[in-house]
């Protein structure tokens, strides 16, 4: 509607103006008034009718009519662009009528000033112009925090740098960060809001804040509430005209609401109590909606797959529908956290909890976008009960197995960074201070006399492996909260310790405790080693280029490989990384995420439409390079259950 209005009052003025009324008295009334007739037109085009969206007397309501809301979650972020038609298209042949989609800030908002709404899978107005094409409503979710397992919970790591600033709370110098981005992302959607006749039904206020006020208790309620209400403030202010939602468990609503506000529950399967405590923040009546109903679950590195059995989701995605509860399949279609945006839990039994690559979540749609038998069991039950049309299951796309790709070079990390110029410290510094958000960073220090003991470094966030003089001695690793080990440091020696960060916290109260690196003082025995500390940075943010390098390596040093191959057909296909050990893939540019042998995952996914008919490339950065690697094979099937107990335990 809006492109519509705009061309139309264009049309009028310039017809006005070529009738050069301005030069002639008699229009001069007709010039004075030019605004307010287009004010008039503006007003008459917005009334006309057009696709409008409501929450009232207990029913969603589109076009005057009641209307259902059977949702599944897809994230356009975890998605390559070129599959959006297809994903979507899946969502529709499951029997649903809507998309919900998070919106992550620190997706589009790549470093600080630049934003970014436009480029591959960021291209947020082309997602929502297909949904709709596809006959989808849109649940959007634009935080700002986000959670989903997504690097920080979508929100930018530099914030961190701002000592002002508290993430999460009524503080201004956040509050006004969150406005921004606000601002930006929403003059990428009003235009495809209901009102302006685009899919976007729904917009979420927060998200699942009643959680975080429960982890939270140390500020106090006033300033919980305070914060929320200026999240929603924001919303409004930037044109979002909803209608707004929140999102919590049932038994934290007390938490998340806003008055006025649709609550929604979390992971809900008992329909009495949904309907209890949305009467009892919503005056009294509904509509009843799980905003997050879970056909499977998430997955972190050296922990089991989570599977949920198929007759569990059927028998409770009836119950909804017998009892008019709509609900949002989170997820319908996970994806991929492709490159280095997945995030990370903790426990208390790992400090970090960081996630797998594949956001595949046991969902109906797979990672590779395949129905599986509970997609097809969601399916016919939804055929039983709406009575609008689900279209055929569209065809998936090829797959297959390409052939194996040979490794041409590789390049020793440790010769890589001698052309670089590294930063000097007294102290080792963190990626926020050498303003560096992902990768890696190599803390180098020279020794001019020898010592011994027990190396500990408790800040260390997340992964390291340690050297001298090149030998490698051991790794730290946060997941396994293994912080020391033994060090033998002989005369005149180097230390080197290459450490990762492996996804900053998305969830629980710990989220603002998150920079990266060595955050505290490294020790040899009781001696901080202070003074003359060398930082490499190696953020790999984009394939490394290794055309001037020298090949060779020394196994056991981090290492580089490049290969090129060659393909006939565009095929989905998977990079078996069971015999490798840690590291990232590059495919013709694409960040296609982190590998680790203690699974379960060992495959990697490769969309075909990332391919390029006839010649390939590949780079690998192999952290651990403890066996030589000569080329990678593919395979037709995803593995993501194979998790080595024996490699955790060592």
């Amino acid at each position: 509607m809006i492109p519509y209005i705009s061309e139309e009052l264009v049309k009028i003025t310039k017809t006005i103006l070529n009738k050069k009324m301005v030069r002639n008295k008699r229009n001069y009334w007709q010039i004075l008034f030019l605004p307010i007739l287009v004010s008039i037109l503006f007003i008459k085009c917005s009334q006309s009718g057009e696709p409008a969206f409501e929450v009232r007397d207990g029913e969603f309501w589109y076009e005057g009519n009641p209307v259902p809301v059977y949702s599944g979650e897809m994230h356009y972020a975890r998605v390559p662009k070129a599959y959006w038609r297809h994903r979507l298209k899946m969502i529709r042949a499951m029997g649903l009528n809507t998309v919900a989609t998070y919106v992550f800030w620190n997706y589009h908002n790549t470093a600080p000033g630049i934003w970014d709404f436009e480029t591959g899978n960021r291209d947020i107005a082309t997602f929502l112009r297909i949904a709709q094409e596809e006959g989808l409503f849109v649940i959007l979710r634009p935080g700002p925090y986000a959670c989903a397992e997504w690097e920080f919970g979508g929100y930018p790591w530099w914030l961190q740098k701002n000592e002002a600033l508290t993430i999460r709370t009524n503080n201004r110098p956040f509050l006004d960060s969150c406005r921004v981005y606000i601002n930006k992302l929403a003059e990428q959607v009003r235009p495809f809001q209901a009102v302006n006749g685009g899919p976007i039904i729904m917009v979420q206020v927060e998200n699942e804040f009643g959680s975080y006020v429960s982890q939270r208790k140390d500020i106090p309620e006033k300033e919980h509430r305070a914060y929320n209400h200026a999240i929603h403030q924001i919303l409004i202010e930037a044109g979002l005209e909803g209608p707004f939602f929140t999102s919590d468990g049932s038994w934290l609503f007390d938490g998340g609401t806003l008055p006025g506000v649709l609550p929604t529950a979390n992971g809900e399967g008992d329909v009495n109590n949904l309907k209890k405590v949305v009467n009892k923040y919503h005056n009294g009546q509904g509509p009843y909606m799980v905003a997050e109903f879970y056909p499977g679950w998430l997955d972190h590195w050296a922990e089991p797959f989570n599977r949920i059995p198929t007759n569990k989701i059927v028998k409770q995605t009836e119950k909804y529908l017998q009892n008019d509860v709509y609900f949002n399949f989170y997820m319908v279609h996970g994806g991929t956290n492709f490159g280095f945006t997945s995030g990370a839990n903790y426990s208390n039994d790992h400090d970090i909890q960081p996630d797998l690559t594949s956001y595949d979540y046991d969902a109906p749609i797979s990672e590779a976008g395949w129905p599986t038998d509970k997609y097809m069991a969601v399916r016919k039950l939804m055929m039983e009960y709406v009575d609008y049309n689900i279209p055929e299951i569209p065809e998936r796309n090829q797959v297959g197995k390409i052939p194996d790709i040979h490794l041409t070079k590789s390049v020793d990390l440790f010769e890589w960074v001698e052309d670089m110029e590294p930063v000097y410290g007294d102290n080792p510094l963190t990626f926020e201070e050498l303003d560096q958000g992902y990768g890696y960073v190599l803390y180098r220090r020279h020794f001019s006399q020898p010592v011994s003991g027990i190396l500990t470094i408790e800040g260390l966030r997340d992964y390291a492996l340690v050297y001298v003089n090149g030998k490698k001695i051991g790794e730290l690793n946060r997941v396994f909260n293994q912080y020391q080990l033994y060090i033998e440091v002989p005369f005149n020696s180097r230390v080197d310790i290459l450490v990762e960060n492996m996804g900053r916290i998305n969830y629980g109260a710990e989220i603002t405790h998150n920079t990266k690196g060595i955050i505290a003082p490294v020790k040899i025995g009781n001696t901080e080693i202070t003074g003359d500390w060398e930082m490499y940075q190696l953020p790999m943010l984009e394939e490394p280029d290794l055309r001037m390098d020298a090949e060779g390596y020394e196994l056991g040093h981090p290492v580089i490989y490049q290969g090129t191959f060659e393909v006939e057909q565009l095929v989905d296909t998977f990079l078996d990384m069971t015999s490798w050990g840690k590291g990232i893939v590059f495919v013709n540019g694409h960040h296609l995420g982190r590998y680790w042998h203690v699974g379960p995952q060992q495959t990697l996914y490769l969309p075909g439409c990332w391919l390029e008919k006839g010649l390939n490339r590949i780079v690998v950065f192999e952290q651990q390079n403890d066996r030589p690697q000569e080329m990678i094979r593919t395979t037709e099937m995803p593995v993501l259950q194979d998790l080595h107990l024996r490699d955790i335990k060592d």
